[in-house]
């Protein structure tokens, strides 16, 4: 029986042999990997445009919207690693959870597509407590970003944005300018220590009025929403109706405080937040929908609210009498609807 070379020459003949052997196996560990991160990037992809305007691009929940909610989004970075079971991650995403705002998305995304997003939600926040996406990067169109860092703590919630301009320092009267001027527009209103009435009518795209000292508070005319940078600032005008009557006036309170928020003050819901939510809110100017809308429809809808979409049921928040009155205000303002 022939022996195996030994020395230096058996040793090289013996890697080169385990070398062969193992290139097979690193191979599919390496295709392997790339397709966890393939899934991982798809899921954060899924997660960006259908989760973070409630969940936070962090998955920490601090929205805007997430201020509005109640119960309020779920923040995944305070949770464990093992904090919520998938299964029941993947039930909520499916089905949604009533008595929440989270809608079911059985109906938009696939099976994979669901276990996507719940891996990397799993992944990326609760395990890794990651930060997710940096928006405000050179390769997102934002060089030179580190420039506006006065107005970070207004952005990051450092500093209350109704904290009195006269308890600010130089800098910080130049970082608040800023962010009402620039920054507010994505970032909403920052942090507040006392945001005001929920559900409050007024627009959240873009720079209110009322933050400088001695500017009146007031929604803008029609010639400024029209003139304005921002193309949601007009659907945020509330229309000017005479003659309503003491239902429809309150129709009109109600709308405004609970129904523009995703509707539009005008009814067209193409404001700023109408336009990221998917399902759109409907459109109550449109007579191609609106035909066949009738009174009985709509309260119901308004009581009810409709399976897999945005719109919860109001019938915990309003009473009979008070989605009668919203009911007579779309009629009144935006289509005449059919008994």
């Amino acid at each position: 029986m022939p022996r195996a070379p030994g020395g230096k020459a058996g040793l090289a003949v013996a890697l080169v042999a385990a070398s062969l052997l193992a290139a097979p196996a690193q191979a599919n560990e390496d295709s392997a990997a790339r397709e966890r991160l393939a899934r991982h990037e798809a899921g954060r992809a899924i997660y960006n445009f259908r989760c973070y305007f409630c969940h936070g691009y962090s998955g920490d929940a601090r929205t805007l919207a997430a201020t509005y909610l109640v119960p309020p989004p779920r923040n995944f970075a305070a949770l464990p690693a093992d904090g919520i079971a998938r299964e029941g991650m993947l039930s909520a995403v499916r089905d949604g959870l009533p008595g929440t705002a989270m809608k079911g998305f059985a109906n938009i995304l696939d099976e994979d597509e669901i276990a996507r997003v719940v891996d990397f939600v799993r992944l990326e926040f609760m395990q890794r407590k990651a930060v997710n996406t940096r928006y405000h990067t050179a390769e997102n169109g934002w060089p030179e970003h580190d420039r506006n860092r006065v107005a970070f703590p207004f952005a990051k919630g450092e500093i209350a944005l109704d904290t009195p301009w006269e308890a600010l320092t130089e800098e910080q009267l130049r970082g608040k300018r800023l962010f009402l001027a620039s920054c507010i527009t994505c970032h909403d209103h920052g942090r507040t220590e006392d945001p005001g009435v929920t559900w409050e009518g007024r627009p959240v795209s873009y720079p209110r009025n009322s933050h400088e000292p001695g500017v009146p508070e007031r929604p803008p005319t029609s010639e400024e929403a029209i003139s304005s940078a921002s193309p949601y600032l007009v659907h945020d005008v509330i229309p000017s109706i005479e003659g309503l009557t003491p239902e429809e006036k309150l129709g009109e309170d109600l709308f405004q405080r609970n129904c523009a928020f995703c509707h539009a003050a005008d009814g067209t819901g193409k404001n700023w937040i109408g336009s990221f939510m998917e399902p759109h809110p409907r459109n109550l100017t449109d007579p191609s929908f609106m035909a066949d809308m009738t009174r009985q429809r709509l309260a119901a809808t308004i009581r009810d609210g409709l399976p897999n979409t945005s719109m919860p049921a109001w019938k915990h928040v309003l009473d009979g009498a008070q989605i009668d009155a919203v009911v007579a205000y779309v009629n009144k303002a935006f289509h005449p609807l059919a008994d």
